[in-house]
């Protein structure tokens, strides 16, 4: 496809975004424009965009696509910018916000001047953040939900997801409310109890140091995405509030309903509480992307010795297998080794573990 795509925020996901676009469609000249003066000239040095503009103006006039991938918040406040513009008859907009119904409505301006918005959400992401983080693939084999409004006609719908093809994503379209209610259960609630479980670490450690140090295993990695950024999750929280005000009453419906199981010391029933959540858990698709960017862990039984790490990730490096991240823990339960490496897919995983496998005798633990 020919034409002019705007994209508004070149982080991370508006980088990956443009270059999947730039990959499917050679020929579309694609201009950014963003907050930060690094990302403008990282995604101008690594040929992300073709040109840059410094105001929403120049950049949105005579775009065909224009792809906001900004926080939830700003995306609201540039919608309402763009409906006082003089856009394209044609032109089709899109974000890449974590939640729907609010952003939708803030487009009503537009959709009612018959511009077509489609709501989106690339439901991948990565621990990096930035220009330099962003990657062809990013998407691949992701769900990536479009929440249109009712107005919007098929044809452009399928319009936006040849504009998308290069992503290789796994298109889904939802209503702005589904969308909302989807992503509160399986991301944004799990964020709060995340948050909440370390909240309480850290009240609990005021009274004992070493609550910290034995956290350090599986309840660092049951935690990790309490991580993210708080100010993107309190927009987030905002924006989905009755969705979550909903959930938060059943979970604490749910808690309750545990506490009372082991105030009666009923076995049976608690038993069935952990197997019910066991059965369900161990049914969820294991190599699918999901809402939660995944991290493939891989536990090594290393020697302690001095030089064991850079000899690990000497072996890995030769080969060219990536990694995201590399820890020791020193406390563990039910695992048995002492060096973790995460990796960004199973593949990488597993072609870690084959590596090591052939230059070592360490014993390696996909978990």
């Amino acid at each position: 496809m020919k034409g002019k795509v705007f994209v508004i925020g070149l982080g991370l996901i508006g980088g990956s975004l443009a270059m999947a676009v730039r990959h499917a469609h050679p020929e579309a000249v694609i201009v950014g424009i963003d907050l930060s003066e690094k990302n403008i000239q990282l995604s101008r040095l690594l040929g992300i965009i073709d040109d840059s503009v410094s105001s929403l103006e120049a950049g949105a006039c005579d775009a065909d696509l224009i792809l906001l991938a900004v926080p939830v918040n700003e995306t609201v406040q540039i919608l309402a910018k763009l409906a006082e513009l003089d856009l394209k008859r044609d032109v089709l907009i899109s974000d890449a916000g974590s939640t729907k119904d609010k952003v939708v409505k803030a487009a009503r301006p537009l959709i009612d001047k018959g511009v077509a918005f489609i709501g989106g959400h690339p439901m991948a992401g990565s621990h990096k953040s930035g220009a330099g983080a962003a990657k062809l693939h990013l998407f691949e084999n992701a769900f990536y939900l479009l929440t249109p409004d009712v107005t919007v006609e098929e044809g452009k719908i399928e319009q936006l997801k040849e504009w998308l093809i290069g992503t290789r994503a796994n298109f889904l379209v939802v209503t702005p409310s589904t969308h909302d209610r989807l992503t509160g259960v399986i991301s944004h609630f799990p964020h709060i109890v995340a948050s909440g479980l370390v909240k309480q670490a850290e009240t609990y450690s005021k009274e004992n140091e070493l609550i910290s140090r034995l956290a350090a295993g599986g309840f660092r990695d049951i935690t990790r995405i309490a991580s993210s950024s708080p100010e993107m999750w309190r927009d987030i929280l905002l924006h989905n509030r009755d969705v979550l005000l909903v959930l938060m009453n059943d979970w604490l419906k749910e808690m309750e309903n545990v506490k009372e199981l082991v105030e009666n010391e009923d076995s049976e029933e608690i038993l069935r509480f952990f197997k019910d959540a066991k059965t369900f858990r161990d049914d969820l698709p294991t190599h699918a992307k999901g809402a939660i960017p995944a991290f493939y862990d891989l536990y090594i039984d290393v020697p302690d010795y001095a030089g064991v790490i850079s000899e690990i990730t000497g072996y890995l490096a030769q080969e060219g297998i990536s990694l995201t991240n590399i820890r020791i823990i020193e406390t563990r339960e039910e695992i048995y080794g002492v060096l973790v490496i995460s990796f960004q897919t199973d593949v990488d995983r597993i072609k870690a573990s084959e590596c090591i496998s052939r230059h070592t005798e360490y014993e390696t633990i996909l978990a």
